[in-house]
């Protein structure tokens, strides 16, 4: 039953990066899409769900102060491929393949973080229904409600960081295959709940790191701004609406 639900998972994220594949003349109306949806899972999402796991371990400022070291962790892995790729240029001025291999690395530590989110949704549904049924599926409600918005965000990360589409294929298959692995895995092991509590406040953390810094300054360079600006705010107001009713 877990398999098959995590199979489920694998098709919605990979329904949500062929959409992105199909239309990347629009890019920029589907990263401002994305950041809104990527803001929105930290916020309506990952942290109240940290929240809850952890209240019988950590306070709310700890549990907030998490995610504020996943943000921070995240622009120092950032800034580290950052200045490796400006000393690199130092010494070659105009190499165009030296500030595409920039744009790379930060493509894959976007979508690689991505993927492991979708690790641990899966995980989160197999240990879910460990506790009952009836939670296993309240969870899995929520993690497919957001699994298309995953598999669109994952292939713009790479899109926009001079990736070509055989590289966001690539990526899209790990994301769509990463919740299918999480699944399987709760069959060998359980995971406290503290533990957990702490991984999803780090991913807050990136999640807003992503979509503040990367995917909103994106979608609106040399773009009309009030239609990504649109865009955005429906993005976040999709996945509050979805997270929401798959929680009720």
């Amino acid at each position: 039953m877990i398999i098959l639900i995590a199979i489920a998972t694998f098709v919605a994220t990979l329904v949500g990066g062929l959409f992105a594949l199909r239309f990347r003349d629009k890019l920029h109306l589907i990263l401002g899409f994305s950041a809104g949806a990527v803001i929105a899972v930290a916020f309506f999402d990952l942290i109240p769900e940290a929240l809850d796991l952890g209240w019988k371990f950590y306070t709310a400022g700890t549990t907030m102060a998490m995610v504020a070291v996943g943000f921070f962790l995240y622009l120092i892995l950032d800034r580290l491929i950052f200045l490796h790729a400006h000393t690199h240029e130092e010494g070659h001025e105009h190499d165009l393949s030296s500030t595409e291999s920039h744009g790379i690395r930060r493509g894959m530590l976007g979508a690689g973080s991505l993927s492991l989110h979708s690790f641990l949704d899966g995980v989160a549904i197999g240990l879910a229904f460990q506790v009952s049924p009836a939670v296993g599926a309240i969870v899995t409600a929520a993690v497919l409600t957001h699994d298309f918005s995953d598999g669109i965000n994952t292939v713009n990360l790479i899109l926009k960081n001079k990736g070509n589409k055989t590289r966001a294929f690539h990526w899209l298959l790990t994301d769509a295959f990463a919740p299918v692995l999480g699944a399987a895995s709760t069959l060998l092991f359980t995971l406290p709940e503290n533990v957990l509590s702490a991984i999803l406040a780090l991913f807050a953390g990136f999640f807003l790191y992503i979509g503040a810094t990367d995917l909103i300054p994106e979608s609106h360079h040399a773009h009309p701004k009030f239609l990504t600006t649109f865009m955005t705010l429906l993005g976040a107001g999709a996945l509050y609406v979805a997270i929401h009713f798959a929680g009720v």
